[in-house]
């Protein structure tokens, strides 16, 4: 079989031995180098000419790169990116400048130099703060990629208590990771939170708190375009002649001062509590249910 072939098919970076044993021959291997096709990278691995250098450094790590370095490959959620590469390692190899992974893979690998999606995500509750791992996994269960179940069978011991709470957490229906952030952010602070309510004569709203606070979150590209803009603001409208206060936030309200919006949300339940409708307020149900994803 042509190396560069089988080296693209394990994502362009594969150990020598793994080439071979895959069907090249080593004058194959040669013959690709020559012609440029294939680079040896170092002794024992090759690459694909133009490979990812992301790829290139864990392969010459002689691990997957993994965790939060890997959610860009996967298109998950990230809240922010990795410092330092991750990478899951079994050969006990000291790397340097990376945080290193061990936990068993629970995979069969068909990537060189790439830990699959589940791995991904155990490595990602079991290493990263509550939150930015929170994010991952629920974007990964939000498109379908993953069950709750899969992370309970593989969290099992003292050790994995913190990632099973992370887990707990998990919900669909979020439509990006504000949403997922700022409903962990309200329950976490005792606000009784509602997520995707439809609101007659309003819509659907991101959060109802306390029965009567509509909190919408803003996407700069989406929600600052003018039509939307437009839209969004009549819905404020409608929604304050219908007796429902809206505050709106956007990803540094949510991300890099959360402090600061529960403050300005708890000041408005205060405020409203005996002014804003309530849910057993005769009537009120009738105008409101939860939009089911």
């Amino acid at each position: 079989m042509d190396p560069s072939d089988i080296i693209n098919s394990a994502g362009g970076v594969l150990l020598t031995r793994d080439v071979l044993s895959r069907g090249a021959t080593e004058s194959g291997i040669r013959a690709a180098i020559r012609c440029g096709d294939v680079v040896r990278v170092e002794r024992g691995l090759l690459a694909v000419s133009g490979a990812d250098p992301e790829l290139v450094a864990a392969g010459r790590s002689r691990g997957l790169l993994t965790c939060v370095s890997a959610a860009p490959r996967f298109g998950l959620w990230q809240l922010r990116p990795a410092a330092q590469p991750h990478y899951w390692h079994s050969n006990g190899r000291n790397a340097v400048r990376c945080v290193s992974h061990r936990l068993g893979l629970t995979q069969r690998q068909h990537h060189g130099t790439l830990a699959d999606l589940p791995d991904v995500l155990l490595h990602a509750l079991l290493c990263l703060p509550p939150l930015e791992s929170l994010v991952m996994v629920e974007c990964a269960y939000n498109r379908g990629d993953i069950d709750p179940a899969f992370f309970r069978r593989h969290l099992a011991g003292n050790r994995c208590g913190k990632a099973r709470e992370v887990v707990a957490k998990v919900e669909q229906g979020a439509d990006s990771l504000l949403e997922s952030l700022a409903r962990v952010l309200f329950r976490e602070a005792g606000i009784a939170t509602e997520t995707q309510v439809w609101l007659d004569g309003i819509g659907r709203v991101d959060f109802l708190l306390e029965g009567f606070l509509i909190v919408e979150l803003d996407g700069i590209a989406f929600h600052l375009e003018p039509r939307q803009f437009k839209k969004d603001r009549r819905r404020d409208n409608s929604a304050a002649v219908r007796g429902f206060p809206v505050l709106r936030f956007f990803y540094d309200d949510v991300v890099h001062a959360p402090d600061v919006m529960l403050s300005q949300v708890r000041e408005v339940l205060a405020r409203g509590s005996l002014r804003w409708p309530q849910p057993d307020r005769p009537g009120f149900a009738a105008s409101r249910q939860l939009v089911r994803p």
